[in-house]
């Protein structure tokens, strides 16, 4: 088997999932309650927090645990419209995000919210001037992920940052699910961030939403305090503790990882450019563990399935989209129909070896030949 679908999940790290284990063996009081052994589960949950904000340099009660980025993102989006709608009633946000956002943002266009999608460039980034012209005292929120799960886009978040905050009614969160123990980067000018465990060789069922302690949210689940007051519900002790841990071990040589996945990216690109039909769609923005293609004329389910025949797996658009639509990250960048309705994505991480690698260029040649002689 040669997986190459990364950006949709990973597979659980061995000492993260033993982390679990022995959690859920050792420490079985409920957190919240007062006698010992629930009190040996806080302060196990208080150490698992205090070493994601000691990774991430944010303070440990801005921290909110979920069940992953879509319940973050989601109380992110209402839970700041819901808390601060009498401050305006307008969201910025791009053609790039995850359908956790549009899902949210959607609800709030049929409750009374304006929306505006800024532009993107050439190269996929925001146009920050057409920022500035769309952002005004009526902008609650302006939502950009830091890395487009399809074709790997990175946007500049600082400088989208600095434009937001001159303007003081306004949040800015950003899905970080493609960026977090991917790439390094610097949360600390961003008022909302989302991202899940299961993206980075954690287990699946666990996100944080890092929230600015000076931020108010209206939450999506009451039923009284938990880790926090923002999202109600018995604290999961194993997955916390693993997440935390899941987190510290992706950071650990991220620069040499990203360069080891740098190297194939380049690699695996070089020879797919060879063959005459197949458009590169990710591009010198795009981060390398992300390689998004179209094979003109071939429907990427047929190639996701020929492909998946000969044991190599990799995905056509973001796990959570409609397979049957076009790719709507693609027809942004590109705008058009037939790259945008023929694109999948090929996913690499530093488990990804150059063996796997030159076995996919080999079955890759003998589907795309197949495939488009069928034409």
């Amino acid at each position: 088997m040669i997986y190459l679908d990364y950006s949709a999940t990973t597979k659980t790290n061995d000492e993260v999932l033993d982390t679990f284990i022995k959690c859920s063996k050792e420490f079985i009081g409920n957190p919240n309650s007062l006698h010992e052994l629930g009190v040996k589960s806080k302060n196990m949950i208080d150490s698992a927090t205090k070493q994601i904000s000691n990774l991430l340099n944010i303070k440990e009660n801005e921290i909110i645990y979920t069940s992953g980025s879509s319940e973050s993102n989601n109380l992110a989006i209402k839970g700041i419209c819901e808390k601060y709608k009498n401050r305006g009633k307008h969201i910025i946000t791009t053609h790039l995000e995850h359908s956790s956002v549009y899902g949210p943002i959607d609800y709030l266009k049929e409750n009374g919210y304006s929306v505006d999608y800024v532009k993107l460039d050439s190269s996929g980034q925001v146009d920050l001037e057409n920022l500035k012209e769309l952002i005004n005292d009526n902008t609650i929120l302006v939502s950009i992920c830091a890395v487009n799960s399809e074709i790997g886009i990175l946007q500049p978040i600082e400088e989208i940052a600095k434009i937001i905050k001159n303007y003081p009614k306004c949040f800015f969160h950003s899905d970080m699910t493609q960026a977090i123990g991917k790439i390094p980067i610097d949360i600390s000018n961003i008022d909302l961030v989302s991202f899940s465990a299961h993206k980075f060789y954690g287990i699946k069922g666990i996100g944080v939403l890092v929230k600015k302690e000076r931020i108010e949210l209206t939450p999506l689940i009451h039923g009284g305090k938990s880790t926090t007051i923002y999202r109600s519900g018995t604290p999961c002790l194993p997955l916390i503790v693993s997440i935390s841990k899941a987190l510290r071990l992706a950071l650990e040589n991220i620069n040499y990882k990203y360069n080891y996945v740098n190297e194939l990216n380049i690699y695996l690109k070089d020879k797919l450019k060879e063959y005459e039909l197949v458009k590169i769609n990710s591009n010198e923005k795009s981060i390398p563990h992300i390689l998004n293609i179209s094979i003109l004329g071939v429907k990427p389910e047929t190639m996701l399935h020929a492909l998946e025949s000969k044991g190599i797996y990799i995905s056509t658009q973001s796990a959570c989209s409609d397979s049957k639509s076009k790719s709507k990250a693609v027809y942004a960048l590109t705008n058009d129909n037939d790259i945008s309705s023929s694109s999948i994505r090929i996913s690499l991480s530093h488990l990804t070896t150059q063996e796997e690698i030159e076995e996919f260029i080999k079955y890759f040649d003998i589907c795309y030949k197949e495939l488009t002689c069928l034409k």
